[in-house]
């Protein structure tokens, strides 16, 4: 199975860099994966799609102010992703980050953060990846509490000398992330609003709340020709003993988002039974997969050639897929982590 089947064309207008100004008037795009047919909707309309006795699966993952800028002593402008925490005590704390420019970096290199703040280079862990020690006057959690940006994608612009913007900070966030661990938004769920919830609950929908922490191989690039050869980066995961009885006890289930797909795929036996776990999972989920417990899928429209793409081709087949993304494209549909989303169900 080769990489270059799973792209397609996009113009650039089409990649969303804001957020929809509501939430939930976000465009959704229906797609019967029986018929393989499509209806163009909004996401307000999501409850009416859905039946009494489904139950939707959301990822509760809450997203850091992982993204930072600071200045080596010649005044060169780096900008660090942080990754993992590795150690934390009351006077400094230790990331695996991402850092770029990063082409001159030595260890023992400190880069200036402002307001009395640093971090120290400590060791180069590969190409990519380094080991910081991060240092501030009130404790590094408060400083990234108060200057710590979202950690956005590279597809959406933002300027780098600019304080935090607000409304990052707000929008990329789902309403109910309550476990902080993610460095990328499980974006399917930034559709969902107060009202769109209450609607839910009102019409007898259930919501299981699962967590999967967003990591660094949201960013990784499928570099092999052979699909079959990728391999993931492992995520964090959990589900309670609650989540688990209502996701064994759903006649259909409705992911939202893929990474709520791959912790349910993870967890699930071979008979598609779900018990309550914690642990990590790099399972790598493309065209050929047989799903063992999802039976429908609310996602976003991701990347060509992204494990999240072939995510959703496995799903709903590579062909349907194609057709319908370039639907959306014809259509003017918003694309990527700001942009609109579709539902994909079967009966």
């Amino acid at each position: 199975m080769e990489l270059k089947d799973f792209s397609y064309d996009l113009p650039d207008e089409l990649i969303a860099q804001h957020p929809c100004a509501r939430r939930d008037q976000s465009r959704l795009l229906l797609l019967d994966k029986n018929k393989e047919a499509w209806t163009d909707l909004f996401f307000f309309h999501l409850p009416d799609l859905l039946r009494n006795d489904d139950v939707l699966v959301v990822n509760d993952s809450k997203v850091i102010p992982a993204r930072l800028f600071g200045r080596k002593p010649t005044g060169a402008l780096m900008e660090i992703l942080l990754l993992t925490q590795k150690q934390s005590s009351e006077s400094s704390q230790i990331w695996e980050a991402l850092i770029r420019p990063a082409k001159r970096l030595r260890e023992n290199d400190v880069i200036h953060l402002g307001r009395n703040a640093e971090a120290k280079v400590l060791v180069r862990l590969s190409e990519k990846k380094w080991l910081l020690e991060f240092f501030a006057p009130d404790g590094f959690d408060s400083y990234l509490e108060k200057f710590g940006r979202a950690p956005l994608p590279p597809y959406i612009k933002r300027k780098k000398n600019n304080s935090p913007d607000i409304t990052d900070l707000e929008r990329y966030q789902t309403i109910y992330a309550q476990n902080p661990g993610s460095i990328a938004a499980p974006t399917a769920g930034l559709h969902f609003s107060e009202a769109v919830m209450e609607k839910l609950r009102a019409r007898g929908i259930r919501i299981a709340h699962v967590t999967l922490h967003v990591g660094y191989g949201t960013f990784v690039p499928i570099e092999v020709h052979d699909v079959e050869k990728h391999v993931m980066e492992s995520e964090y995961y959990e589900i309670s003993r609650e989540s688990a009885e209502m996701i064994n006890g759903a006649r259909r289930l409705i992911a939202v988002g893929t990474t709520s797909t791959r912790t349910i795929e993870s967890a699930a036996d071979q008979s598609g039974c779900v018990r309550a776990q914690s642990g990590w999972t790099n399972l790598f989920i493309y065209p050929g997969y047989r799903f063992k417990r999802v039976n429908g899928l609310l996602t976003n429209f991701h990347l060509p050639q992204s494990s999240l793409f072939l995510l959703v081709c496995a799903f709903a087949g590579t062909d349907f897929i194609q057709k319908a993304y370039r639907h959306a494209v014809e259509n003017r549909y918003h694309f990527y982590s700001y942009g609109d989303c579709m539902l994909i169900l079967q009966d």
